[in-house]
């Protein structure tokens, strides 16, 4: 715990050199979405649907994290926007990959860890599932529309076609890296358990655990594709708006 507490009082520290008021209210944001999300955990254990608690908090958390990175209008309102068509499409698309992936529940190298517990809890593990892929994809997807929000604000009229089509590519290959690195740097461990082994290529792309995990990163993947473009045509079609008035 005091290793916690030091870390979150030195990363408030250089939010505070470094962004100023910007950086004390994007430490917020984070704080006010880590108290959300437990508050996810809390009301999904007491029998909450979790789906449904998955898409409330997640409108609640997509609107804290990007009007409090922000507090220009012009940037933070486009982005919210090609945010939430973003998460409507995802809903369906995690509903339908999920369902049919059947990666819910836990696999056989968790069984040691499970020993002696009961799994007869009362929550339904598919929607556990859903609901934590559609949470854990909200990062990328208000990351993904501030920075091309930010970016076609900047330029505004002088932004050309091959100039924005470029700045998309970067941030959508920024992105990917960071979803991947953190993807594989999260599942060292396994990888290490997998090698060590012996496991063949064909049982690793077939465990419960990888495939789950695989799915959620490339559901995120899909999510930052789509937001770049999207936020690109919501952006450009305000500034038309404000030309014509």
């Amino acid at each position: 715990m005091n290793a916690i507490l030091s870390l979150t009082l030195l990363l408030l520290v250089m939010m505070l050199l470094i962004g100023g008021k910007q950086g004390l209210a994007n430490f917020f944001a984070l704080m006010i979405n880590a108290l959300l999300m437990i508050l996810v955990v809390i009301l999904m254990a007491s029998g909450f649907n979790p789906i449904i608690l998955a898409v409330v908090f997640g409108l609640i958390i997509l609107s804290g994290t990007i009007f409090l990175s922000t507090s220009r209008v012009a940037v933070a309102g486009p982005a919210f926007v090609s945010a939430l068509l973003i998460m409507t499409l995802l809903v369906g698309l995690i509903i339908l990959i999920m369902t049919v992936g059947q990666t819910a529940g836990f696999g056989p190298e968790s069984s040691d860890t499970l020993e002696g517990f009961s799994i007869y809890i009362g929550i339904n593990f598919q929607h556990i599932l859903i609901a934590a892929t559609l949470l854990g994809t909200l990062g990328a997807i208000a990351e993904a529309s501030i920075s091309m929000a930010v970016g076609m604000n900047e330029i505004e009229d002088q932004a050309s076609h091959a100039g924005i089509k470029q700045m998309g590519q970067e941030i959508i290959g920024t992105a990917l890296n960071t979803l991947f690195f953190g993807f594989f740097g999260g599942f060292s461990s396994l990888f290490i358990w997998f090698a060590s082994l012996h496991y063949p290529f064909s049982q690793i792309i077939n465990n419960k655990i990888f495939v789950g995990e695989l799915l959620q990163v490339l559901i995120s993947v899909i999510a930052v594709v789509l937001t770049v473009p999207l936020t690109t045509w919501v952006v450009t079609t305000r500034q038309a708006n404000h030309r014509k008035e």
